[in-house]
């Protein structure tokens, strides 16, 4: 089972400032610019992601682009439509949908056939985030400041709810067995 990300590409174009702003330029580098911070975001996860424009095309075109599936709807279709089909393909086949849109309509109906949705907002934050553990170490760093009191614009009540930073090792053999640790002199 793996999972499908669906992302309604002009709505996510139109909804967000850093996609309007490449708009003003053009739509095609709005559109590159949307698959290549993709790209980048998901080029290192199973997830299938998929990202559908409304095309004017005699026929659905499909493009693939550094991993991501380039659908433009045909004539008299709209990205919407197209949206909803592969949602209920996806489902059917058995995979988890999850669709990136603030089109209530679409949202709704790919809800109704168990998946998720999320705004474009939600994608626009995941595409600007930083790496896990890149984001878990400055928590770490912020909190050894503020615990130390090395900068004073640091409070520790603000960082105590985070959990510890930790590189998932294994406890030493002494701290396993409860024996006490030696010390070197």
């Amino acid at each position: 089972m793996g999972q499908y990300i669906l992302v309604d590409g002009y709505n996510v174009i139109r909804r967000n400032p850093q996609f309007r702003a490449a708009l003003a330029h053009s739509l095609e580098s709005a559109r590159q610019l949307l698959i290549t911070q993709l790209a980048h975001r998901y080029r290192h996860t199973p997830y299938q992601v998929t990202v559908v424009f409304d095309g004017s095309g005699k026929h659905e075109q499909h493009l693939y682009e550094r991993r991501i599936h380039i659908i433009y709807s045909q004539h008299g279709e709209n990205a919407d439509q197209v949206i909803a089909r592969l949602a209920r393909e996806a489902r059917a086949a058995g995979h988890e949908v999850q669709l990136f849109s603030d089109d209530s309509a679409v949202r709704q109906d790919v809800i109704r056939q168990g998946g998720l949705a999320d705004s474009t907002q939600g994608l626009a934050t995941s595409l600007n985030a930083p790496p896990r553990r890149l984001a878990q170490r400055f928590a770490h760093q912020m909190r050894m400041r503020a615990l130390y009191g090395l900068d004073p614009s640091f409070k520790l009540e603000d960082y105590e709810d985070e959990p510890p930073f930790s590189r998932h090792r294994r406890p030493q053999r002494h701290q396993q067995q409860g024996i006490p640790k030696k010390r070197r002199y």
